[in-house]
């Protein structure tokens, strides 16, 4: 019996990495997991963001017995990565480090910026992470309050979005940044918009892809790839909210592939 790639996000931010996961190896089982019913996670506590990423990575290692989980959040990696490697005997892989090597292997001039959620950008993580990756980095860090939200409604490109976009962007266009990460799952949806805000000449680096390769690389070092041969995959989705919005919107942004989606909900099951 094939064991799947298990991931989670907060609602849909981590649909582009799924994205990427189901486009690199399409052999692969894929679990996720949008814990929609409490999404958004960046304005929460940090302190109940880490005990809702224990709660969802111990059921679906007793659920679904995955191989590896991905926690395709930013602020759930941020504040609860190195708890969940203590917690579960699987390998665990976040988005943050991926993400962050990407941005420094493209910058010319080591300004470099990050947006991501309130409670990813006070964690302090990619901060951290750049001290020990590239200290002598210039790195700019600004929160983008409402992105997500946008995101979630289905809205990524009116005016209004727009209009905060500007807003929420200021810092990273002052600091003359040559690369921006987007520190958020969530937000390549936005990154027509962010792209128009930031100009031309600023590269925009999304950590899905890199995340993904990282999968890869951590399942072929530990003998745990299936064969490219072999058929495609079976990919779940499921949600704690509710199944039928989670599909509809999911299939706008991930594609038609995301088609059965199955509720979980906490405490009743």
């Amino acid at each position: 019996m094939h064991r799947p790639i298990a991931m989670f996000d907060s609602g849909f931010g981590g649909l582009t990495v799924a994205r990427a996961v189901i486009d690199l190896m399409p052999e692969e089982d894929v679990v996720y997991f949008g814990d929609t019913a409490r999404y958004p996670y960046g304005p929460r506590p940090h302190a109940e963001v880490a005990a809702y990423s224990e709660q969802i990575t111990r059921w679906m290692v007793a659920e679904h017995d995955p191989k590896l989980i991905v926690v395709a959040c930013n602020t759930a990696a941020a504040v609860a990565l190195d708890r969940l490697r203590k917690v579960v005997s699987v390998p665990v892989v976040g988005v943050l480090e991926p993400g962050l090597r990407a941005l420094l292997s493209v910058s010319a001039s080591h300004r470099v910026g990050v947006i991501g959620t309130v409670g990813t950008v006070a964690s302090g993580a990619y901060q951290t992470l750049a001290d020990t990756l590239a200290p002598a980095i210039d790195l700019t860090v600004a929160a983008c309050p409402g992105f997500v939200e946008f995101v979630e409604m289905g809205d990524t490109a009116s005016d209004q979005v727009h209009v905060l976009a500007e807003r929420l962007l200021a810092p990273v266009v002052d600091a003359k940044v040559d690369a921006l990460l987007l520190g958020c799952t969530h937000y390549p949806f936005l990154a027509r918009t962010i792209a128009d805000v930031m100009g031309r000449d600023v590269v925009l680096v999304s950590s899905a892809d890199e995340t993904a390769f990282a999968v890869q690389r951590q399942l072929d070092g530990a003998g745990l790839r299936r064969s490219e041969s072999d058929e495609r995959g079976v990919v779940q989705w499921i949600s704690s909210g509710d199944a039928d919005v989670f599909a509809e919107l999911g299939r706008r942004l991930l594609g038609p592939e995301l088609d059965v989606v199955t509720a979980h909900r906490w405490g009743l099951s």
